[in-house]
């Protein structure tokens, strides 16, 4: 899993072609983390054909903000540069992340 930042963010995400999968997240976020271990087997598995990423919300709040992340977890997929689907805090399973990577894998 690539960790993104405010300064690698465009590049790697809006900029990147094909599909990358945005892993948004916190350190105080209790649920992000609990998943954190299974969206990385996720990654295992699926990173042939999607690039995974993680970017820690805490340090970027207003590029979270400016991608309408609006609670945590979310965990988006963008294809060439714009998001095209998302889970998002109670939606955000195993079972519904891994059903949305496979849409787009």
């Amino acid at each position: 899993m690539l960790e993104l930042n405010k300064e690698n963010f465009d590049q790697e995400v809006l900029e990147a072609e094909g599909y990358v999968f945005v892993d948004f997240w916190s350190q105080g976020c209790e649920p992000c983390k609990a998943l954190m271990p299974d969206v990385h087997k996720l990654a295992e598995v699926y990173g042939d054909k999607v690039k995974f990423t993680s970017l820690d919300t805490t340090k970027a709040r207003r590029l979270a903000i400016k991608q309408k992340v609006l609670g945590l977890p979310t965990l988006a997929i963008y294809k060439d540069g714009s998001k095209v689907d998302e889970v998002t805090k109670d939606d955000a399973t195993i079972p519904n992340i891994e059903a949305m990577i496979k849409k787009y894998y």
